[in-house]
C-alpha cells in the first residue's frame, strides 16, 4: 500500500458540497482507503486571469494499491463524474485533484498513455494553500526532494524575511525575472556584484590567477547576503543569484587542488551568509541559449570558445541536479526548489512571480 497526499481546490459553483462529494467518491474507489481529511480554507487565486473567486482548497491523505498513473486516473475520472470545468492553465475551476506525494516516489514528467505525471508536484513547495491543509493531516510526512517535512516546508516559507534566489545559466534571464518579481512583490533585489570567472572567462587577464579570480567573485557575491547586515523587514528580498552556483561551476572547472582549496572557501563563506528560502530555477532550451548568446558577448565569453551552449546545458543540468538532490552544499541548501521554462521570459516571469506569491 502506498501512502498519497491529495490536493484539492475548487472556486466556481457550489465549492465545499464540490470537494465533499468529490473526497466521498475518491474514499469508495476500489484499491483506495481514506486516512484523513483536511478542512477547507478559502484562498485568493494565485496567477491566471484577473477577477477570478476565491479558491476552497483543502487535502486528504489515502493509502492506495493503485500505482501512481491509475491513481491519476481515478482522480480524473472523479473530476470527470462531477463535471469538471476548467477551460485555462491557472483558470477558474469547478474542481481541482492532484497528487501531490505518492510515497518517496519521484517523477519527472513520466508519460503513460499520453498522460504525463510529475510527483511530488512541482509547485508545492511554495504553496501555502497546498501546505497548510496538509500540515494538518500529515505534519511529518516527508517531500522526498527536499527532505524536508511538510511542516517544515511550511515554516520554510513562513519567514518573516522571504528570501528568494533566482537562479540561473548566463542566457537564463535570471536578472531579468528578478527584478521583475521584487517589483511585483515589494522585495528588495540584489543583483550579483560580480560574474563568475567560469570556463577561462575572456575577461581575466593573461597570467591572472584563476583561484584569485574565483575567491574574488565569491566574496563580492556574499558581502550583500551577509547574516550580520540581513534585514529583518516582511518585504522580502529577490536576488538573481545563488551562492552554490558558484561552487557547482568551479567543479567544472578549477583543477582538484585549486577546488579543494576553493571549497573550504564556500563552506566558510556560506556560513556567514543567509541560506534562500527559495530558488527558482531558470531552465533554457540549447536553442534558446545559443540565440541569445549570438545577441550578448557576456554569454559567449561565459563558455568556452568551442562550444559554449554545450557548456551552458551542462552547467545548467548540474544546478538542476545540485538543487534537487535535497539539502544541497553542506543542509544550507534552498528547502523550496521551484524549475520554471526559461525560453518565453514573459512566461517564465508570469511564473516566478506566482511562484512567490503562493507563499504569502
Amino acid at each position: 500500500m502506498a501512502c498519497c497526499l491529495i490536493g484539492c481546490g475548487s472556486n466556481q459553483g457550489a465549492r465545499r458540497e464540490q470537494l465533499d462529494r468529490a473526497i466521498e467518491l475518491l474514499g469508495v474507489m476500489p484499491g483506495i482507503t481514506m486516512r484523513a481529511v483536511s478542512r477547507h480554507r478559502e484562498t485568493r487565486p494565485i496567477g491566471g486571469p484577473p477577477d477570478q473567486d476565491p479558491f476552497l482548497n483543502g487535502a486528504c491523505l489515502i493509502d492506495t494499491e493503485l500505482g501512481p498513473h491509475e491513481l491519476l486516473g481515478v482522480l480524473s475520472a472523479v473530476e470527470n463524474t462531477l463535471h469538471r470545468d476548467r477551460t485555462e492553465r491557472w483558470g477558474p475551476r469547478t474542481l481541482d485533484l492532484d497528487i501531490l506525494l505518492y510515497d518517496q516516489l519521484i517523477l519527472d514528467n513520466e508519460i503513460v498513455d499520453g498522460s504525463a505525471l510529475t510527483i511530488p508536484h512541482p509547485r508545492m513547495t511554495t504553496r501555502r494553500f497546498v501546505l497548510e491543509p496538509a500540515v494538518e493531516i500529515a505534519p511529518g510526512l516527508l517531500h522526498p526532494l527536499s527532505r524536508c517535512s511538510l511542516s517544515d516546508l511550511l515554516d520554510n516559507i513562513s519567514q518573516a524575511h522571504l528570501h528568494v534566489a533566482i537562479v540561473g545559466v548566463p542566457g537564463s534571464g535570471a536578472a531579468a525575472v528578478a527584478g521583475a518579481v521584487a517589483d511585483a512583490t515589494l522585495a528588495r533585489l540584489v543583483q550579483a556584484p560580480a560574474v563568475l570567472p567560469w570556463r577561462k572567462r575572456a575577461g581575466l587577464p593573461d597570467g591572472g590567477d584563476p583561484d584569485a579570480a574565483w575567491i574574488a567573485a565569491l566574496s563580492a557575491c556574499a558581502r550583500p547576503l551577509e547574516i550580520s547586515t540581513w534585514p529583518d523587514d516582511p518585504h522580502g528580498t529577490v536576488a538573481d543569484y545563488w551562492l552554490g552556483s558558484h561552487l557547482v561551476a568551479a567543479e567544472d572547472t578549477l583543477s582538484p587542488m585549486a577546488l579543494g582549496r576553493y571549497t573550504d572557501e564556500h563552506a566558510a563563506v556560506m556560513a556567514k551568509t543567509v541560506t534562500p528560502h527559495v530558488a527558482i530555477l531558470l531552465r533554457a532550451s540549447p536553442e534558446t541559449l545559443a540565440e541569445r548568446a549570438a545577441a550578448s558577448s557576456t554569454v559567449i565569453d561565459a563558455g568556452t570558445q568551442a562550444n559554449p551552449v554545450a557548456d551552458l546545458i551542462r552547467l545548467q543540468d548540474r544546478l538542476l541536479a545540485r538543487l534537487r538532490c535535497g539539502k544541497p552544499a553542506g543542509n544550507r541548501g534552498p528547502h523550496a526548489v521551484v524549475i520554471v521554462a526559461a525560453d518565453d521570459l514573459s512566461r517564465a516571469t508570469d511564473e516566478a512571480i506566482a511562484a512567490v506569491e503562493a507563499a504569502g
